[in-house]
């Protein structure tokens, strides 16, 4: 959704740990990936998908945090803002 100058995206990601997470914007593509492993089940989780946004996005302004499952992006818009890559921290 948008809010105030910037996309939010929410995705639920219940079961994994932060560090399992990870998040990187790359020419107006935002990518999240996220893989458990379960040893003691014999089971594993993986995660993936991409979301393709504006190209006005700040990509330095991006931000990330992770809390009671929910993995919540944050895109802020800005006119003329050129695209590049930048792996993205993820914050508890």
């Amino acid at each position: 959704y948008e809010e105030d100058d910037e996309c939010v995206l929410s995705v639920e990601l219940p079961g994994f740990d932060p560090a399992e997470i990870d998040g990187s914007w790359d020419d107006g593509v935002l990518n999240i990936a996220a893989e458990h492993e379960d040893e003691a089940r014999g089971e594993r989780k993986t995660y993936h998908r991409r979301f393709r946004f504006p190209k006005t996005v700040d990509d330095d302004a991006i931000a990330a945090s992770y809390t009671n499952g929910i993995l919540e992006v944050r895109l802020p818009v800005m006119a003329g803002a050129t695209t590049r890559g930048k792996q993205i921290e993820i914050e508890t």
